[in-house]
């Protein structure tokens, strides 16, 4: 007769609980450092976006008591011929500046992306005009496209071409603006595009060229369908900078010739700070808001529905 003795069972040793103090000490530590951001976000962004609804129900100059006029400010925005012309601006402005602006972005990136003598040189110097402020960036513009001296006029006089009034001419005005804002813009969507094609997977371009498939259709079946997150993010991205865009328009052309260049933004600075229709002026940029964040949410939607996950 065998004795068989078990195993006395094993107590599961209890995880050594941290002290409170310590958690309490990570805590605070956190908020050190994410506690003066977040004051600079609620007292720049939060509290003014909400004081300005309030503003947007009232007529008031700034000065005076502000009196309250309910939903009136809002009922003119579909009589005001002036917000009328201003979202027409704007929206051509938009149409024309976007697909722009992804279009070189990704030529300029493609070009960038290929082992040629002072890669890094022409990389610098296509993100340089981001780096600058658009209001630099317009001022600079003034002088290279004045009628009278700028360099834009010398050119086409050295081509035998006759001179143009640019900024002056309604109808070029906004064009102007178009081409100033992509020379200042192009550098994002191309480092943008630059990194996005970075990381495409360099054995299927090998498969696809064993294959006999040409640079067209390598950039159509294999390139492509990995840039279409990033040209979302970029496509997104650049009609927020459209609709917003004030500080070019600032710096050179103030609106004009005969309000040609006249965007929705800009109208609301006219409104605010310089005719004082601060309630009125802050119900126009609370619509620009509205609009802005409709047409980032269905691009969004649009592309995750598309398979496409760029935020």
């Amino acid at each position: 007769m065998t004795l068989t003795f078990a195993a006395p069972a094993r107590t599961a040793t209890p995880p050594a609980r941290r002290p409170r103090g310590r958690g309490l000490r990570r805590t605070l530590t956190g908020w050190a450092f994410a506690g003066p951001a977040t004051l600079v976000v609620v007292g720049l962004s939060l509290f003014p976006a909400v004081w300005a609804f309030f503003i947007s129900r009232t007529k008031w100059n700034g000065i005076a008591e502000p009196r309250d006029i309910g939903w009136d400010n809002y009922r003119r925005l579909a009589d005001d011929p002036d917000l009328a012309a201003a979202a027409q601006h704007t929206l051509l402005l938009t149409v024309l500046f976007v697909p722009g602006s992804i279009a070189l972005g990704l030529l300029i990136a493609i070009a960038l992306n290929q082992r040629i003598r002072l890669l890094g040189f022409y990389r610098t110097c296509i993100f340089v005009p981001y780096v600058a402020s658009a209001a630099a960036t317009g001022i600079l513009a003034g002088y290279v496209f004045n009628p009278q001296f700028g360099a834009a006029n010398d050119a086409l006089r050295r081509l035998g071409l006759p001179a143009q009034q640019f900024l002056e001419n309604p109808r070029q005005a906004l064009l102007v603006v178009v081409l100033i804002a992509l020379w200042g813009e192009v550098g994002f969507t191309s480092v943008v595009y630059l990194a996005a094609l970075q990381d495409v997977p360099k054995e299927l371009i090998e498969a696809a060229t064993v294959d006999g498939a040409g640079r067209w259709r390598i950039l159509r079946s294999v390139t492509w369908p990995h840039l279409r997150p990033v040209t979302l993010f970029a496509t997104v991205w650049q009609s927020i900078t459209a609709l917003q865009l004030f500080d070019l328009i600032y710096t050179t052309t103030r609106g004009g010739p005969m309000n040609s260049t006249q965007t929705v933004v800009y109208y609301v600075y006219e409104l605010a700070f310089q005719t004082r229709r601060l309630g009125y002026g802050a119900a126009v940029a609370y619509v620009l808001f509205a609009v802005t964040l409709v047409l980032t949410a269905f691009a969004i939607w649009r592309g995750r529905r598309g398979g496409e996950e760029a935020f």
